[in-house]
């Protein structure tokens, strides 16, 4: 039987990575907008906002190095 559709070649994996690194991207970009805005709102607690920023950013990046590796791995 012969099909007359597209035929994909190729590894849907990187497609499932992408995805998960522009997710990551979004992620750590609402972090550190919510940082800056905290900031502006309430200079005196920088520091601790950044400590929870840079924590934050920390898991979404390794998220994305977790996606990285199942891409190749699966």
């Amino acid at each position: 039987m012969e099909t007359t559709g597209p035929i994909i070649e190729g590894s849907l994996n990187l497609i499932g990575y992408g995805l998960a690194v522009i997710g990551s991207g979004i992620g750590v970009g609402l972090i550190f907008a919510s940082v800056i805005q905290g900031t502006a709102r309430q200079p005196e607690a920088r520091g601790a906002m950044m400590g929870t920023a840079w924590i934050g950013f920390a898991v979404v990046e390794a998220l994305a190095i977790l996606a990285l590796a199942f891409s190749f791995v699966l």
